[in-house]
């Protein structure tokens, strides 16, 4: 059974769930999920003739994962007291174009191969997972394994909601003959009841630099567009002006203001990663929505930078809500699995504002 994420630890600590005697086979129905995984606060079923399974637990916490592309398109925990007191923190919207990816935003893996000129490409440009494996804990703990396994990669993803949180994890392992290097992400969209008083704190002293975003199936934005500059709004008191792309500074002010247009990497700079020691962003950071009075952490495990953006007045074409780009990524120096070996990645989500 699969072994939930410990969220006292300072570092990763998943081991793989099921037995290797273990055979994966895909079930198309809901009926059929049901029958194999269903469990108390575990349910499959179909929305738009796609796959799903809605995880809720005891006090009334669920989230929504779409099967075929390890997409998470709700996280709705319970943030206040009150009966009703529950808070949709994901922005997703339905996706313009057909295919597979009918939906953007939420919370999405990325997985992209840098490819060297003249080499062939290992991993699959499109990716569909299958599950694995369910475990729970008295309902005060539900967890989903995905996987995807092709000739050269067996990949995991694991989807874990607990009362006061929720955590994402994934595992590669490269069967290649030869080693294969990733730049990837687990990218979150989070939903703001307002574009003043969207915030991040936690990355003071940090040093960053204005750099796109991984290309997604998930993204709102384009890398074109979420670089794409525009004027600061006159009223925004405290906004850091964006760099040029290229150039690197440290955060200077204790709460980072996302009412502006940005696309930022909080990183060390890839020249400083071959000394002994540098300095390395806060594996945790707040995002802070004062327009909710609510604010949760995003806890970085496996990654090497982190990653924010905002999309300034770009947000109106969307909806009425506000929306923020941020989540663990490795993009400024990709990961090289080599043959036989593991990566492995997580993000944790969680909030106090029931203590």
């Amino acid at each position: 059974m699969a072994s939930f994420l410990s969220l006292s630890l300072p570092k990763l600590n998943l081991i793989k769930a099921s037995s290797a005697a273990t055979t994966t086979t895909p079930l198309s129905t809901p009926e059929a999920l049901n029958e194999k995984f269903g469990r108390k606060g575990i349910k499959f079923l179909e929305t738009n003739s796609i796959p799903i399974v809605e995880l809720t637990v005891r006090n009334g916490s669920s989230l929504s994962l779409r099967l075929p592309d390890a997409h998470v398109t709700s996280y709705k925990p319970k943030v206040f007291w009150k009966d009703d007191g529950f808070e949709e923190f994901l922005y997703t919207i339905p996706a313009s174009e057909t295919g597979l990816y009918k939906a953007k935003g939420g919370i999405g893996l990325v997985l992209n191969e840098v490819l060297q000129p003249g080499a062939k490409e290992l991993l699959p440009s499109t990716l569909e997972w299958t599950v694995k494996d369910v475990d729970y804990d008295a309902i005060d703990a539900l967890q989903v394994e995905l996987v995807s396994t092709n000739r050269f990669f067996d990949m995991t993803y694991i989807v874990t909601l607990y009362p006061v949180s929720m955590a994402t994890a994934v595992i590669v392992k490269n069967k290649a003959p030869k080693p294969v290097t990733l730049t990837n992400a687990i990218l979150s969209h989070f939903r703001f009841k307002r574009r003043g008083g969207a915030a991040i704190k936690g990355l003071q002293t940090c040093s960053y630099c204005s750099h796109p975003p991984l290309a997604s199936p998930f993204q709102i934005l384009s890398p074109s567009e979420a670089i794409k500059s525009e004027p600061s709004r006159l009223i925004s008191f405290g906004a850091e002006p964006e760099l040029k792309p290229g150039s690197w500074t440290q955060q200077g002010v204790p709460i980072t203001l996302l009412e502006n247009k940005m696309s930022r990497v909080f990183a060390a700079p890839p020249e400083e990663r071959s000394k002994a020691f540098y300095n390395t962003p806060p594996s945790k950071y707040e995002i802070i929505d004062q327009g909710r009075e609510i604010f949760y952490r995003v806890i970085r495990m496996g990654f090497e930078d982190t990653y924010v953006s905002s999309p300034g007045s770009m947000s109106e074409k969307y909806g009425k809500d506000y929306f923020v780009c941020t989540g663990p990524a490795s993009m400024l120096v990709p990961v090289t699995v080599n043959p036989g070996e593991e990566w492995r990645g997580a993000q944790v989500i969680e909030h106090d504002n029931l203590s």
